[in-house]
């Protein structure tokens, strides 16, 4: 059964159309990496299928909110507070308490860190704190735009990690990159915009 299922759909950024007639499902174990070149629709088709923008035409059915992640390109970090306190307040926004964040930023290369105001951090380092998400609370299914922006050959082979290990359990990706994924995908699907 469908993760994710888009129907007929077109995308656009004001009255301009970007994209048009796209179908497609993302089932358990699958990886669907979106590719265009810059400004072909690629965040534009994430954010339609995340809720955040409606479609210009067509339908998406999607799980719950409580089961998807999405990462976009802003990371989602307040700059002033530590990473583990950005952390601890998207948890209280989420409904989760106080879950266990140090195998999380452990995992991420980010305990050292954890303390330090995200404004203080690397690009890439700001990345891995945003990608932390995906192990405090695991989902289903994970949105993630452009998620190897900013993250050294370390954090590159890291994320392919976490997405072998997300299909592997039986979850799901949906992914924009100009990069090839890291990880041996064995139900990878390149979708090529144009």
């Amino acid at each position: 059964m469908a993760l994710l299922t888009a129907s007929g759909l077109s995308v656009g950024r004001g009255d301009r159309r970007l994209l048009s007639g796209l179908c497609f499902a993302v089932e358990p174990g699958d990886v669907l990496h979106l590719r265009g070149r810059n400004g072909i629709g690629k965040s534009s088709l994430i954010e339609v299928l995340v809720g955040l923008r409606p479609p210009l035409a067509g339908t998406v059915q999607r799980p719950a909110f409580s089961d998807w992640h999405w990462i976009g390109h802003r990371n989602a970090l307040n700059a002033e507070l530590g990473v583990a306190d950005n952390l601890l307040h998207w948890c209280r926004l989420q409904g989760l308490g106080q879950p266990a964040l140090r195998p999380a930023l452990e995992r991420l290369g980010l305990e050292r860190l954890q303390r330090r105001p995200v404004r203080t951090l690397s690009a890439g380092q700001k990345r891995r704190a945003a990608l932390a998400r995906l192990l405090v609370d695991p989902r289903p299914l994970w949105l993630l735009d452009e998620p190897l922006s900013g993250l050294d050959a370390q954090g590159v082979a890291l994320l392919g990690e976490l997405l072998v290990e997300q299909v592997a359990a039986d979850g799901a990706v949906v992914i924009t990159s100009h990069q090839k994924l890291p990880g041996r995908l064995a139900r990878l699907r390149v979708m090529e915009l144009r």
